[in-house]
């Protein structure tokens, strides 16, 4: 099982994932991914290592790094001081670590801040650009993300994500900058968007920091552990592997020819050099996951606020603690928010949702309940649908949802009969995008108000 954990580091929240036993393995993920996207690798990894992947700053649920008091950007070394600052916290020590392309960029520039620090480093594809690259990379490669009133920004957000699977860099469309393994798989591009939704605007500064990042590798003479760098067919950094440098002692770096054979060789070598004990973690007193076993439902409850508060406040079908400012203590029911879903059906009745409720009350300390205010109309209608499609139109209808229900109830139901009151500020794109984003993680939310609406009739 992969856990999740919150951890304080200085003034910053951080989030990461862990699984497995034995020595620790640190996993930074590329952007402007989450360490969501090691999910499948820990899983496969977690029999031979505790696996532990960090969301980097801006990225998935940490924390921002704050601005440079000179006002000067944030560079790459920024975030591989915050990579050793996350592994100072969490009690990591000459441990063994795994990168893929950004991720194994900013591990190496943390490996050269403090090499005691890492015992091998194992990277897949690194980049090395060239003056001419970064000068195309410039502001194209980095546009802002911003939420705008009628939902815009989620079509350019869709089709950029899918072509950077076409064209490296995406905006260059050329058949010289065309990719060997481009597709148009919807859930593989829904990944990414969601963890493209968590950062906003913010994944241009880590983005960023990469992009412009010059030669982190260490010196051939540099006394560090040892390395390995893998990039497979298709890889548009395997040739990067020629523009390298000397490596040390120890550092080798070659062509593979598919992805399995990469993980292969990158298990293999962190096998035989990552052998540090594994630490006690930390984790934050006022946010975590809870695990919780009941009937239909073995996953992790997210939950913020005071442990021990008399009252839990539960979000509202389609919703997510986020938009439960000022409780005391609030949870992300099954299917909704930062909550594992359900295993299977997603149940109907009220029974089995009361059952992960009292789970949670029992682990959190909390007596009672107070909803949100359940939307009104037919659950099918008020929760259409929302699977990722091939033309990512489940992300538009997903905003023109949180936008009609600002002026009616139901909000399918556009008639001057059905108009309610609504506040200007509720129109606002953050506030927009903070409701968005609740909606299309709330894959149980039709069930959801079924039970609910069970449970009153």
């Amino acid at each position: 099982m992969i856990t999740r954990h919150f951890i304080d580091v200085g003034t910053r929240r951080v989030h990461y994932r862990k699984s497995g036993k034995g020595p620790p393995l640190l996993l930074v993920h590329q952007s402007p991914r989450s360490s969501a996207e090691y999910t499948a690798l820990m899983q496969r990894w977690s029999a031979h290592f505790t696996c532990i992947a960090p969301d980097t700053p801006g990225f998935g649920q940490s924390d921002p790094l704050p601005e440079r008091a000179d006002g000067a950007r944030l560079e790459i070394g920024d975030f591989a001081e915050a990579i050793l600052q996350f592994m100072q916290a969490v009690g990591l020590q000459r441990t063994a670590a795994y990168g893929f392309h950004s991720g194994g960029m900013i591990l190496a520039s943390a490996l050269r801040q403090q090499p005691a620090q890492f015992s091998a480093l194992a990277i897949g594809g690194y980049g090395v650009w060239t003056a001419a690259e970064m000068d195309l990379f410039g502001e194209q490669y980095l546009p802002p993300f911003k939420p705008s009133a009628y939902g815009e920004h989620l079509t350019w957000a869709w089709n950029r994500v899918m072509e950077q699977s076409w064209f490296f860099p995406w905006f260059a469309v050329s058949p010289d900058t065309r990719l060997r393994l481009a597709h148009a798989d919807p859930a593989r591009v829904d990944a990414v968007i969601r963890d493209l939704l968590d950062s906003g605007d913010a994944y241009r500064t880590g983005y960023g920091a990469v992009l412009r990042a010059g030669y982190e590798l260490p010196s051939a003479s540099a006394s560090v552990p040892p390395g390995l760098i893998t990039a497979y067919d298709g890889d548009p950094l395997q040739g990067h592997l020629s523009r390298l440098q000397p490596l040390p002692a120890g550092w080798k770096a070659y062509a593979v020819k598919t992805p399995a054979d990469h993980e292969a060789a990158s298990l293999e070598f962190l096998l035989r050099n990552g052998q540090a004990p594994s630490p006690r973690l930390g984790e934050a007193a006022d946010q975590g996951f809870l695990p919780v076993a009941t009937d239909g439902f073995d996953g992790l409850i997210h939950w913020r606020g005071r442990r021990g508060a008399p009252v839990a406040t539960l979000h509202a079908p389609g919703g997510a603690l986020e938009q439960l400012d000022g409780a005391d203590l609030a949870l992300d029911l099954p299917g909704h928010g930062l909550s594992d879903d359900w295993k299977e059906e997603r149940p109907t009745s009220w029974d089995r949702w009361q059952q992960v409720i009292d789970a949670a009350a029992a682990g959190l300390g909390f007596r009672q309940t107070v909803h949100a205010a359940s939307p009104a109309g037919d659950p099918a209608r008020v929760f259409p649908d929302l699977s990722p499609d091939r033309f990512g139109a489940y992300l538009t209808t997903g905003w023109s949802i949180v936008r009609a229900r600002n002026f009616f109830s139901p909000w399918y139901e556009a008639s001057a009969a059905n108009s309610i009151p609504f506040e200007p500020e509720g129109l606002d794109p953050e506030r927009l995008a903070r409701d968005h984003r609740a909606l299309v993680r709330a894959r149980s939310a039709r069930a959801l108000l079924q039970a609910l609406n069970s449970r009153s009739g």
